[in-house]
């Protein structure tokens, strides 16, 4: 069955980004006009998942309020004849069918990802977290649902990151698919191993499409690193039964919930808008000159 349905843990704090998420969610944080987690929702739905359940948690209510009609706001667009505003508000809200479910303690991904468990159901889904942007140009998911959808396996999108880097990511352990370039089959995987203990350079990133045993691989994981369910503890168990498969990425992608990658999101996003672009990239060349 081919996934039709998307999850996006959304209950983290973003204290990397205080005092600014101190009264909003860092989902809510602008990217140039658009709030981040509405790019991932417009790539989930792309992809033809349109049917997302976002899981939240206390003060999460803005998620709600953006992806739902603002009959008052859209009034007075029309009323003052602003039919570009109009339409882009309205699409907001058009996108998919957005459900919302509350994870009630911080338990880790694992557990965000187990509290979809009666929304989804016995079919595959994808996972979006909603902290990677991925460039708006680029199929990694649509090509994620197509191999899920071919293979019945799990399916995640892997990145080659430097020695430095191996202690923030799950690292896989992969062979190579003889027959299909980029995709590898995963026979193990490690939580943030660190370079002494990692099986390779490819890292998991956050996009996954699941295969629906995982929630009850999930539900037998026990709390690891951090006393959190780590998710990649229960694809690893997926792995021991049958090797799940990667797909390398190596494309524009951006880990916003860092400083420096959301400034970094930020500017290219913006340098690549038609409508901004042209004008902004002529600032940038004569800012850096003055630099």
């Amino acid at each position: 069955m081919r996934a039709r349905k998307a999850v996006i843990p959304a209950a983290g704090l973003g204290t990397r980004f205080l005092p600014a998420t101190k009264s909003s969610p860092k989902e809510m944080l602008p990217v140039v006009d658009k709030p981040a987690i509405q790019y991932v929702v417009e790539e989930a739905a792309t992809a033809g998942l349109e049917d997302v359940l976002m899981v939240t948690g206390r003060g999460k209510r803005a998620l709600e309020d953006h992806f739902d009609h603002a009959i008052e706001l859209e009034r007075q667009l029309a009323a003052a004849g602003k039919e570009d505003l109009l339409a882009a508000v309205r699409a907001v809200s058009q996108l998919a069918a957005v459900h919302y479910v509350r994870q009630g303690q911080p338990l880790g991904l694992g557990h965000a990802v187990g509290c979809a468990r009666h929304h989804v159901g016995n079919e595959p889904f994808a996972v979006l977290l909603g902290d990677d942007l991925i460039g708006m140009e680029e199929r990694l998911l649509s090509q994620m649902v197509e191999l899920a959808d071919r293979s019945a396996r799990t399916v995640v999108a892997v990145m080659e990151f430097d020695d430095a880097e191996l202690d923030r990511y799950g690292v896989i352990d992969g062979t190579p698919d003889p027959e299909q370039p980029g995709v590898y089959h995963v026979n193990d995987m490690i939580e943030k191993p660190g370079r002494a203990n990692a099986p390779s350079n490819l890292c998991i990133i956050g996009r996954y499409v699941l295969t629906p045993d995982i929630f009850g691989h999930i539900s037998r994981t026990k709390p690891g690193r951090g006393g959190e369910i780590q998710l990649t503890d229960a694809m690893r168990a997926q792995c021991a039964e049958e090797p799940i498969r990667a797909v390398r990425f190596d494309g524009a992608r951006y880990d916003i919930g860092t400083k420096q990658d959301y400034l970094r999101a930020t500017i290219e996003i913006a340098a690549q808008r038609p409508d901004l672009g042209p004008e902004f990239r002529d600032f940038l060349s004569d800012f850096v000159e003055r630099l």
